[in-house]
């Protein structure tokens, strides 16, 4: 078993994410209940793509390798976002003051999440630490707490659902055919110029972070395709709700990141028929399974729309946070 070094300098870089989405493939070849929160094939993409140029000089990481019958392999690993500054696109400023994790470690090499601990610690001394996990690995968040860390009461009501359905590939009738109110019409990515496909994100999810510039940094992040990343154009021109699906080709599975609505245009059935549409795409490409992430409270409005879909649960999060001392 070996490390990387755990300096406070070892920024997450793009040749990071693809080797934490090879654990992340790995383990939902096996176990794709113990992926944590934005340690998915495209949340790990979609989280890096719009942030690294804005946030990447907050973002740390650690690695840690073993050596396997395929050679040597990542077993673990920690991303920890440190206090910054946030400017979103209503022009408001706010500063971060926590640190925050994101963290895999393979049920193979559980010993390690010890390492990863102590790692955060070091790296986020001085501040509250907040830390989300899928609440399946109960041994693991047992071991959190061992640490002191307690259930986040800034998460209370916050926390997500994972969701999943499969993909008949033999039987067309399993994804029903999308049907859009008269003069809408599906596009891709690669038919809308990006500041069109950025705004779309923008006006689902007033305010927000995301700019042309993000946009263009997803574009650049391994997994995206712009032919699966999809959007619904009303009679007036605006790009009225838009999805990205990201296809893990490995293990014929596919997840919507992010799905959102504009708000002038909710109610009318565009998001159930784009994500019907993009299911259909998906399973085109090779996909068999689909999953998805929404906030798991009853009565949420995206969470009726997936199970909906057929939709159901495959897992949940669990935030701890472990204030700072004094």
């Amino acid at each position: 078993m070996s490390s990387s070094p755990s300096k406070p300098s070892d920024l997450v870089t793009a040749g990071d994410v693809v080797l934490m989405q090879g654990l992340a493939r790995r383990l939902v070849a096996i176990r794709p209940d113990l992926v944590n929160p934005g340690a998915s094939f495209g949340g790990l993409a979609w989280i890096w793509g719009k942030g690294h140029g804005s946030a990447g000089n907050c973002w740390r990481r650690a690695l840690w390798f073993a050596d396997t019958p395929s050679g040597k392999e990542l077993v673990a690993w920690a991303w920890a976002g440190l206090p910054r500054w946030v400017r979103s696109s209503d022009g408001s400023v706010r500063k971060v003051e926590d640190a925050s994790l994101t963290f895999q470690v393979h049920p193979d090499h559980a010993e390690l999440i010890d390492k990863v601990i102590a790692w955060f610690e070091g790296v986020a001394p001085d501040v509250d630490r907040r830390v989300v996990m899928t609440d399946t690995d109960k041994d693991m968040v047992v071991r959190w707490t061992e640490f002191g860390y307690r259930p986040d009461p800034a998460a209370a009501g916050e926390w997500t659902r994972l969701n999943e359905r499969g993909l008949a590939e033999r039987d067309p009738d399993d994804v029903a055919k999308p049907m859009l109110p008269e003069g809408y019409r599906f596009r891709t990515a690669a038919e809308v110029p990006a500041a069109a496909v950025a705004q779309a994100h923008l006006d689902a999810w007033h305010p927000s972070t995301y700019s042309v510039e993000a946009y263009q940094g997803v574009r650049t992040t391994a997994g995206y395709r712009e032919d699966l990343h999809f959007l619904v154009e009303a009679p007036d021109g605006t790009m009225a709700a838009s999805t990205i699906v990201w296809l893990d080709e490995a293990n014929r599975t596919a997840e919507f990141e992010p799905v959102g609505t504009h708000p002038r245009f909710r109610r009318r059935g565009l998001g159930r028929a784009l994500l019907l549409h993009a299911m259909g795409a998906a399973r085109d490409a090779g996909a068999g399974h689909m999953t998805v992430a929404c906030l798991g409270a009853p009565g949420n409005a995206a969470l009726r729309l997936y199970e909906g879909l057929g939709f159901r649960e495959l897992s949940r999060d669990t935030a701890l946070v472990k204030r700072k001392a004094g």
